[in-house]
């Protein structure tokens, strides 16, 4: 998974939990597409002081996940249903496909 994706994912998970300028920070720099640069000039910072909040910051959200998992696990979900629908794709499921099908449900539930 691409950077960009993989910390707004965390941002979409544990953004919460972040401080009014740590959201503040992330979401000009990922959502709004601001430079280093742009943020800095904008906020009476330099650049370095900007990369510097956005480095902790980013720890901060991949500290989130090694303890709590959110992501993984919501990771791991899709991925389950995604190979569901490839199953039930099929015309007429064979019993393999069913017997596949359960497996999953299986490895869902222990999520």
């Amino acid at each position: 998974m691409d950077e960009r994706l993989y910390i707004t994912l965390l941002y979409d998970f544990y953004g919460g939990l972040l401080t009014d300028r740590q959201k503040e920070m992330l979401e000009m720099y990922y959502q709004s597409d601001l430079s280093l640069q742009e943020i800095g000039e904008s906020e009476g910072i330099s650049r370095q002081a900007v990369s510097d909040l956005l480095r902790r910051t980013k720890k901060v959200l991949t500290d989130y996940e090694v303890r709590l998992g959110l992501v993984a696990r919501h990771t791991a979900l899709l991925g389950h249903i995604d190979r569901l629908e490839a199953h039930l794709k099929a015309p007429a499921p064979s019993a393999n496909q069913v017997r596949m099908m359960k497996d999953i449900l299986t490895e869902i539930r222990e999520l």
